[in-house]
């Protein structure tokens, strides 16, 4: 009989630790963005191309999609990719350019070798935003691939990884 009765409270105290930890669980709500869809090539209203082709001469190639109610052109220039998304009346959202090293301004160039001496710049992004200019500059500095960013004459180092290259 004892032994039926200490089974059944342990029983009993096993419920409740568990009831406990069933409670004591946080639950984290994840946000998530809704799905973004980029259709093939989509035919572009004349706001948008007009605005394109006052902003950008020289297109190579450039090709149209549509992502939800805005486009995105993907173009070269200036034997640069680019990228560049429009708002259906034409108005810009952001501009990227793709280069390497030679497509920085010198100053930039000059800078980054000043802080990552013996580094080698692997490659330049510039993103154009709202009136604003950012650079991010990719360094091979020994064995470390550094993110560096350039805005408004201010260099600043953003993240480093380990880097093994591959030879």
């Amino acid at each position: 009989m004892k032994k039926l009765l200490y089974c059944q409270a342990a029983g009993v105290l096993i419920a409740l630790l568990m009831i406990n930890c069933s409670f004591a669980q946080e639950v984290t709500k994840v946000d998530t963005l809704p799905m973004v869809v980029i259709t093939a090539k989509s035919y572009v209203n004349k706001k948008v191309t007009d605005a394109f082709h006052e902003k950008f001469q020289n297109v190579v190639s450039h090709q149209w999609y549509r992502i939800d109610k805005n486009y995105l052109v993907k173009f070269i220039s200036n034997d640069q990719k680019n990228q560049a998304l429009y708002h259906k009346n034409g108005y810009l959202y952001y501009h990227i350019a793709y280069g390497t090293e030679k497509n920085l301004p010198a100053e930039i160039v000059e800078k980054i070798n000043h802080e990552y001496k013996g580094g080698k710049i692997l490659t330049a992004i510039q993103v154009n935003q709202d009136n604003r200019s950012i650079w991010l500059v990719n360094v091979e500095y020994g064995k470390l691939l550094v993110l560096v960013r350039e805005e408004n004459g201010e260099v600043r180092e953003v993240e480093r990884y380990k880097y093994n290259k591959s030879e």
